[in-house]
């Protein structure tokens, strides 16, 4: 059993498949051309170590174009194998007995030799003619690096041919089809989230092999997190199993939101990738939804998105979309940053608005028409407006209606969320909304001069009924 701990995914590897096609045999064997008879036995190889200086009559190109391959030896009632398929073509001459053919193992350091012999007697016949040899008897394990030499017997000093080869892996898909050493085995598995615990069964596999499983984070390899368990085969390449049991649950991975105050820089990391977009938008309380900010769309192509030169308004929040949904992430919702408030005012036929902040800022004031519930277009020029400061905006008879809205947002960030003050009525004191309360914003009567006063704000901890707001779907607050 592993213990597990929100975003790490559980992985056993399936490599990508290769379709070359393995060559079978149904035993191992030498055979040579020219109707030459020869035979093979194996060799320590000690006895041929040490060369000889070449007869001056016998030519270093007596050993020519030795080719290797794999063949795959398949016998019903047993288990396929792998084996060399070794090729090479030699001059004969009467110097020369036979050949020496060894496969030395750069991983396990072992080495197979055998020693090839001709007939003597009808070589002599076919001195200087060529005869091809092939010999496919010697076993190789999967993935094997393996330098192969020839050589003449007896050893003649610069006559030899070497040369390195790379055995299949389980990603060939006749090799991870047919040789035992490749399965994977099935692995089921459960998931206690209670306790955050995975627990692996792993059936159909070698009794005599060790397999391995690991947990990690999937990236463009898989990085490892905590140690090796029992899981996958325990050989070079072996075939590997992914299974992503946290894959749809992503709602994990929207927590790392941080905001540096230093820098007003916003930003988020994945624990592991993900297709996501993500944006900034503005929380709308009234409608349970999360307005996107233009011009805020980023793809998670790198492992790190950031927003600079943001404002810590409680309705700024990130907003993170998949296939599987959209979360939202409100990082200044619980009040931990200062947050700026606007104000306005009622006073004859101006409406005074004016912000307050814990800290320096500027603001942009401008009243618009709410042709839509994200878009408000202008009917008046914008207005600059500082910390303590205030504007005041001339009354008129366009203004009287319910998609008439007061706007201000920060002009001195970046990122920044729009507030609105709307449904601004004209009229005696006391009209009602449509919902029966008693208005709550200016009541002015066209043209008397009633130096009544009304007032009312909009941040991000008071929502007056008037004031357009929303939430979103599956928003949390970080």
């Amino acid at each position: 059993m592993i213990s597990v701990r929100g975003q790490i995914l559980l992985i056993i590897l399936f490599w990508n498949s290769d379709c070359q096609i393995i060559p079978r045999i149904e035993e191992c064997g030498l055979s040579c051309s020219q109707g030459i008879h020869c035979k093979s036995k194996p060799s320590s190889g000690i006895f041929n170590s040490f060369c000889h200086d070449a007869p001056a009559s016998l030519s270093s190109t007596v050993l020519k174009s030795m080719k290797i391959s794999t063949v795959m030896k398949c016998v019903q009632g047993s288990p396929c194998s792998l084996h060399l398929n070794i090729k090479g073509t030699l001059s004969l001459d009467e110097n020369i007995r036979g050949l020496e053919i060894c496969s030395f193992s750069l991983d396990t350091q072992q080495s197979q030799c055998t020693n090839i012999r001709f007939t003597r007697k009808k070589s002599k016949l076919l001195n200087g003619k060529k005869v091809q040899i092939q010999f496919n008897c010697i076993e190789v394990n999967v993935a094997q690096h393996i330098y192969v030499t020839m050589k003449t017997v007896p050893n003649y000093c610069e006559v030899k041919l070497s040369q390195e080869y790379y055995v299949e892996d389980c990603r060939n898909s006749d090799v991870g089809k047919y040789i035992p050493s490749c399965s994977a085995g099935k692995f089921d598995y459960n998931v206690d989230r209670a306790k955050k615990i995975i627990s692996v069964n792993v059936s159909n596999f070698l009794g005599d092999q060790d397999y391995y499983i690991r947990l990690c984070h999937k990236w463009f390899t898989c990085e490892d997190i905590g140690a090796f368990a029992v899981g996958w085969l325990a050989i070079p390449d072996a075939r590997r199993i992914q299974l992503c049991p946290f894959e749809n649950d992503t709602k994990a991975l929207w927590d790392n939101v941080v905001y540096n105050p230093a820098t007003q820089t916003l930003a988020w990391e994945p624990a592991c990738p993900v297709l996501v977009m993500v944006n900034l938008c503005r929380l709308m309380k009234s409608n349970d939804h999360c307005e996107d900010v233009q011009n805020s769309f980023k793809n998670s192509s790198e492992k790190q998105v950031k927003y600079s030169r943001v404002d810590t308004h409680p309705r700024l929040c990130m907003k993170f979309t998949t296939k599987q949904g959209s979360w939202v992430k409100c990082p200044f919702a619980h009040g931990e940053f200062p947050a700026w408030k606007m104000r306005a005012a009622a006073v004859a036929e101006q409406i005074q608005v004016f912000f307050t902040s814990q800290t320096k800022a500027q603001f942009s004031v401008l009243v618009c028409n709410r042709t839509q519930l994200a878009s408000c277009e202008s009917i008046g020029m914008h207005h600059s407006v500082s910390v303590g400061d205030s504007v005041s905006i001339a009354m008129s008879r366009e203004m009287c209606g319910t998609t008439i809205c007061i706007q201000g947002w920060r002009t001195d960030v970046d990122y920044s969320v729009p507030l609105q003050i709307c449904d601004i009525h004209c009229g005696f004191r006391g009209q009602t909304y449509g919902d029966g309360n008693p208005a709550k914003v200016m009541t002015h009567r066209y043209p008397s001069n009633v130096q009544s006063k009304t007032s009312w704000r909009v941040d991000g901890v008071v929502n007056p009924e008037n004031m357009e707001s929303s939430s979103v779907m599956n928003r949390s607050n970080v």
